[in-house]
C-alpha cells in the first residue's frame, strides 16, 4: 500500500499533465487566487482582522479600505511582496539560506519595524507549551539550523518543508513575525522541490499549533508533516477535479 508521500507524488505527476497546469491563463488565474487567500489566512492566523474580500480589494484592485489600522494594511501588502520575493529567488534557482530568510522578514516588517535582525531579548509564544530559547542559546541554535539544513530530508521535499518551518519557529529568532516568516520558508522549500505552495487556514490553527507543539516539546515532527502532506494531497485532488 502506498504511503501518503507516494500518493502525493502520483497526484503531482497527474497534475503536471493536466489541462489546468498546461493552460497558462487558467493556471495563472489559480495562482493569483491562491496568493490572495494565502496572504489573508497567514496574516489572519497572527490576528489581522481584514476579510478575504478586503485583502482582495487591497492587493488586486489596489484600493485602500477604511476603518483598518495602517499596520494591518502594511501586513497584507508586505506579505504579498515577501511571497513575490520568494518566487523571484526560486526562479533564480537559489536555495533557501539565512540571507534570504532575513530579507523575507525585512519585507514582512516594512513600515512596521526594522526587520531582518535577530532578537536580543527573551520572547514567549502565547498559548504554547514551548518556551523559545534565551538570546544566547538562540544564536547557537540558529547557527546550527543553517549549518545543517542542506543535509536534512534530501529525499522528501515535503518533510524538509515541515522541518524548516517547525525548527525555525521553535528557535523563534525574531522578536515578531516568526510565524509568517516560517510559513513562507516552508512554501519556499515546497516550491523549490516542485510542489505547489500550501495554505494553512485560520480555522485550522488549533491543529496547526498542536502539531507544532508536539514537535517543539517532544521532537515528534510526524503530526505536522502529516498535516502538510494532507494539505498538499487535498490541494492536488481539488485541482485535478476542476
Amino acid at each position: 500500500m502506498k504511503d501518503k508521500y507516494d500518493i502525493l507524488l502520483d497526484l503531482r505527476k497527474k497534475f503536471l499533465k493536466s489541462s489546468l497546469y498546461n493552460s497558462s491563463y487558467a493556471f495563472k488565474n489559480y495562482l493569483e487566487s491562491f496568493e490572495i487567500e494565502y496572504t489573508h489566512e497567514s496574516t489572519a492566523i497572527e490576528g489581522n482582522t481584514l476579510t478575504l474580500q478586503e485583502v482582495k480589494t487591497i492587493l488586486d484592485d489596489k484600493i485602500s479600505v477604511g476603518e483598518k489600522s495602517l499596520r494591518e494594511i502594511y501586513e497584507i501588502v508586505n506579505h504579498q511582496n515577501a511571497f513575490n520575493y520568494v518566487k523571484e529567488c526560486i526562479n533564480e534557482k537559489k536555495s533557501l539560506n539565512e540571507e534570504i530568510t532575513k530579507n523575507i522578514h525585512n519585507i514582512l516588517m516594512s513600515n512596521i519595524f526594522t526587520g531582518g535582525i535577530y532578537r536580543n531579548v527573551q520572547v514567549w509564544i502565547k498559548g504554547a507549551k514551548h518556551k523559545p530559547p534565551l538570546p544566547n542559546e538562540m544564536y547557537s541554535q540558529i547557527k546550527e539550523f543553517w549549518s545543517t539544513l542542506t543535509s536534512k530530508y534530501k529525499d522528501n521535499g515535503v518533510k524538509l518543508a515541515a522541518y524548516t518551518h517547525g525548527e525555525f519557529v521553535k528557535i523563534h529568532p525574531f522578536e515578531d513575525g516568526n510565524g509568517r516568516t516560517s510559513r513562507l520558508m516552508m512554501n519556499y522549500q515546497l516550491l523549490s522541490n516542485n510542489f505547489l505552495a500550501v495554505n494553512i487556514k485560520k480555522k485550522d490553527r488549533l491543529k496547526y499549533y498542536e502539531t507544532l507543539d508536539e514537535y517543539h516539546t517532544k521532537g515528534n515532527l510526524e503530526p505536522f508533516y502529516e498535516m502538510i502532506l494532507d494539505l498538499s494531497i487535498k490541494q492536488y485532488k481539488n485541482l485535478l477535479a476542476e
